[in-house]
């Protein structure tokens, strides 16, 4: 079969037309990482009446326990379909294992050290190739963490980020008993021993997630843990990445408190950077929670218009109250 791509094999899974939006799955073998049966899903949505005039490129990166359909539903909702009928050229990535990217060989070893230093790369390859202009990226959770380690890793090169939108992200609050020593290296140790995380932990899903990236999270967090890999230290490499960047926050989140959220933006060099808490005492209908922000009916309403005017212009229009604070 021909490839979709002059830099690496890439197969065109499928081509569907679903309603008014097309929907096309590659399935791209970078052959870049020590694991050579990595295979990546990445999905693209456009609208079916403008098949032939590409918009602006946005990759949504999904958090853990996840896949794709946090973005789009097989009805056709979710905010990656309103953004594609807004006309972006949406691309959905799923990382290894998660969704149709299928399970590599090292399954059980993946880490986001993995995602950041060789799928994201090769994705925004890619999506550079077809779309021949930067991408907006956009990530949930443990989605804008592997763009915060690439970025600060120094391996997705800023030239291909148009900007960056960080959502429910951070790297300095965990349960306080989980940063205690024994209890922390006990449960890596036992951590070790599996291979995948069960769907549902802690009331998280719908995906399994490999046991790697779980302990990589608790290694992150514990009392003399570091965002970094090896001698890579991801937070201090945030200084030198100056992209336009906003942090979302929910005031109901409990997985990413606000104030931690906030810290994580202010590890930018970026002079234009922006910080939104999504709550009822800046101004918004409820206290959004960490998925809630993104999914619920009331982020339709309230955050998506935010969000395509963040992404038209890389600055917020005026919200009720406190709801924004600029950086200088």
């Amino acid at each position: 079969m021909r490839s979709s791509s002059k830099l690496f094999p890439v197969a065109l899974a499928s081509a569907e037309l679903r309603g008014d939006l097309t929907e096309d799955v590659y399935l791209l073998k970078p052959n870049n990482s020590p694991d050579p049966s990595v295979e990546l899903a990445l999905t693209r949505l456009g609208r079916a009446d403008a098949v032939n005039a590409r918009g602006v490129p946005l990759v949504l990166l999904h958090g853990s326990f996840a896949n794709r359909r946090f973005w789009h539903t097989p009805n056709g909702h979710g905010l990656g379909a309103w953004l594609a009928r807004a006309g972006f050229d949406v691309w959905l990535a799923e990382m290894r294992g998660h969704g149709l990217s299928p399970r590599n060989l090292g399954y059980r070893h993946n880490r986001v050290a993995d995602y950041a230093r060789y799928d994201l790369p090769a994705i925004a390859a890619f999506i550079a190739e077809q779309c021949g202009k930067p991408a907006h990226w956009l990530g949930h959770s443990l989605g804008g963490l592997t763009l915060a380690a690439a970025l600060g890793g120094g391996h997705l090169a800023a030239a291909q980020v148009a900007s960056l939108t960080l959502c429910g992200c951070q790297i300095s609050r965990l349960h306080w008993s989980l940063k205690l020593p024994p209890l922390n290296w006990g449960a890596r140790l036992l951590l070790r021993r599996r291979e995948q995380v069960a769907a549902g932990w802690l009331g998280q899903g719908p995906e399994d997630e490999p046991a790697g990236v779980v302990r990589e999270g608790l290694r992150w967090f514990g009392l003399f843990g570091r965002f970094g890999e090896g001698k890579e230290d991801w937070a201090a490499g945030l200084a030198d990445v100056t992209v336009p960047v906003l942090a979302l926050a929910g005031a109901g989140e409990q997985a990413a408190a606000s104030a931690a959220c906030r810290q994580l933006l202010e590890r930018f060099a970026s002079p234009a950077r922006e910080f939104l808490c999504l709550g009822r005492a800046q101004g918004f209908a409820e206290d959004y929670g960490h998925a809630a922000l993104l999914t619920s009916r009331g982020a339709q309403r309230e955050v998506w218009p935010l969000l395509l005017h963040w992404l038209s212009h890389q600055h917020l229009p005026a919200v009720p109250g406190e709801a924004s604070a600029t950086f200088a």
